[in-house]
């Protein structure tokens, strides 16, 4: 994918400033600077042109068109001539065609249940496993299936998961730490895990699905002291790549049994979600169990929380 406009002298110095970390030393003729940051390859030429090239190219370039609306006022229509459908195929062939690590997250919608976050590799011989057995996107597949298809995944494909329950993640909340900055720091964990067992996997990318711009993973995860940052961020990318969809699969099914556990330990059906049902279920809990059950069990800062405490008044 390349997208190309012009950009403003004010919003030009931004660019040059961003990127100097991640420049190239040698530049095109007339340019500028050329940096690289993630699969994205950013030249800004003494014309004022800016030019992104690679899968994440649109995610790179939105974020100067943000800055020329918030900084200009101009508006700036960086869509594909391509049609979506096309440009959607192209990088569902790209991903399909190599092994690849990915990883994915559930639970961070649900006010019960923990976040759970996997890195799987899946070697694009193991691909055609993959489709028979009705890999896409957990979110699009019923919990019955996820049961079924799960366990298979589980003794085919290499991967690491990490099961971030609620307790925990209420402290990262205290500490200031928003959704994304915890989604980040998880992704990571499971990606060096996986990067870094003994066994070496043959892999061609690392895919994430993207949820925050590249730049501010990398900040979210600067204090890290182990990192994986050769990452490929692309939009959908659990309907696009094998190992994405995969790690997909087996974080729904943890969150899953994790609920079930619950359900058997507090003698009550506990919901995904973050609906009125849950709010019922929430006030329920703390009616049998107190309000310091909420705190081992629900993600507190969700909306629910005041909405259990204002029923139980």
């Amino acid at each position: 994918m390349t997208i190309v406009f012009k950009v403003s002298e004010n919003v030009g110095k931004k660019m040059t400033e961003y990127y100097k970390n991640v420049r190239r030393e040698k530049t095109p003729p007339y340019a500028v600077f050329q940096a690289v940051e993630a699969d994205t390859i950013i030249t800004l030429y003494e014309s004022g042109k800016a030019m992104f090239q690679g899968i994440s190219a649109d995610i790179d370039a939105n974020i100067w068109v943000d800055m020329e609306k918030k900084l200009n006022g101009r508006v700036i229509d960086i869509n594909e001539p391509k049609k979506e459908k096309e440009k959607y195929q192209e990088e569902l062939n790209y991903f399909y065609s190599m092994s690849t690590i990915g990883s994915d997250e559930v639970g961070t919608g649900d006010y019960f249940g923990p976040i759970v976050v996997t890195a799987a590799y899946v070697d694009k011989e193991k691909i055609p496993l993959i489709n028979d057995l009705g890999v896409k996107d957990s979110k699009k597949l019923t919990d019955e299936k996820i049961k079924k298809i799960a366990p298979t995944l589980l003794k085919e494909i290499p991967y690491v998961t990490f099961t971030l329950n609620n307790e925990e993640y209420n402290k990262y909340q205290s500490m200031g730490y928003n959704m994304n900055k915890i989604k980040a720091i998880l992704h990571n964990k499971v990606l060096y895990a996986l990067t870094h067992k003994e066994e070496k996997y043959s892999y061609q990318k690392i895919v994430v699905d993207q949820f925050v711009y590249p730049r501010k993973y990398f900040e979210h995860i600067l204090e890290a002291t182990e990192k994986v940052t050769d990452i490929t961020f692309t939009t959908k990318a659990e309907s696009k790549c094998a190992s994405v969809a995969s790690a997909s699969i087996i974080s729904r099914y943890i969150f899953l049994m994790k609920l079930e556990e619950m359900s058997k330990e507090l003698d009550l059906e506990i919901p995904k979600g973050a609906n009125d049902i849950v709010d019922e279920i929430g006030k329920e809990i703390v009616e049998k169990f107190g309000m310091s059950k909420l705190n081992e069990i629900a993600k507190l800062n969700f909306k629910n929380t005041d909405k259990i405490k204002e029923a139980l008044k």
